[in-house]
């Protein structure tokens, strides 16, 4: 029995996929998303992958819905373009991750985005989007993690 399927036998919400494969289906869960990045340990912005208390892997999308023009965005990866993902080794860490980025929203509100967490994944999408427009991340994280 793999970790995976001991989760799930265990109820916790889990995924073999690493960040890119996320994204991957995402899309083909019908999201207008493309993976723009993917991250190792020498190009990751946030200095976590494969750190203590960071995430296991990362990768970043454009939604084809945001018009770039009218973002403050500066180079592909920027969440602000469509978003990214993010894969812990637990689901404590994916939820901790989402809400100390939900903190600095609060205090720098043009920083704010959507973040939707499933077992270990963080999926954090674009605040370019609308309200209704950015929703079915989550219905489809639900999909893929299980």
């Amino acid at each position: 029995m793999t970790l995976a399927s001991a989760l799930t036998a265990c109820g916790v919400p889990t995924t073999d996929l690493d960040a890119a494969g996320v994204i991957q289906a995402l899309a083909k869960q019908g999201m207008p998303v493309t993976l723009t990045v993917t991250y190792d340990a020498s190009n990751d912005p946030n200095k976590l992958l494969g750190r203590p208390n960071g995430y296991t892997s990362k990768a970043s999308f454009t939604d084809r819905r945001v018009d770039p023009s009218k973002t403050s965005a500066a180079k592909p990866g920027d969440v602000e373009l469509g978003g990214s993902v993010e894969v812990f080794a637990s689901a404590d860490e994916a939820e901790a991750r989402a809400a100390y980025i939900g903190e600095i929203g609060k205090k720098l509100p043009m920083l704010g985005e959507y973040d939707y967490v499933k077992g270990s994944v963080l999926v954090r999408v674009s605040r370019e989007l609308t309200p209704t427009d950015a929703q079915p991340y989550e219905a489809a994280l639900g999909k893929i993690v299980e």
